[in-house]
């Protein structure tokens, strides 16, 4: 591979910080840290959510498997529903931003699992 070719080259997906991220937005048990309560502290969660999802979709869709299989379409489905969810915006009302924090943490997760199934990789 040539040097030009090496710049092209995607850099490798860090799932383990995006898992990080996402939990820092949803518990365990499904709810949200306290912290992120604050407006600005879920927007800023919002945009490391945002920056994981525009990295990881395009991975996930190049590497999406064997045609007519039940998997690639599970795939591509959480694809389009990752692509609407970053078109979508935070509500404008008390407790919006963290809603949608929420939303596309749950998307990410789905797509960091997708993409583990893929590629063989575990937890």
């Amino acid at each position: 591979m040539s040097a030009i070719e090496k710049s092209k080259a995607p850099a490798p997906v860090d799932l383990e910080a995006m898992r990080k991220t996402v939990h820092a937005v949803l518990l365990p048990d499904g709810g949200s840290p306290v912290e992120l309560e604050a407006e600005d502290a879920a927007t800023a969660a919002i945009k490391d959510l945002r920056g994981h999802l525009e990295r990881l979709i395009p991975v996930v869709e190049d590497a999406v498997g064997e045609p007519d299989s039940i998997a690639r379409y599970c795939t591509l489905a959480c694809v389009g529903e990752a692509r609407r969810k970053l078109q979508a915006e935070p509500l404008p009302r008390p407790g919006g931003p963290l809603a949608y924090a929420r939303r596309l943490a749950r998307v990410l997760t789905a797509l960091c699992d997708h993409h583990e199934s893929m590629s063989g990789e575990s937890r």
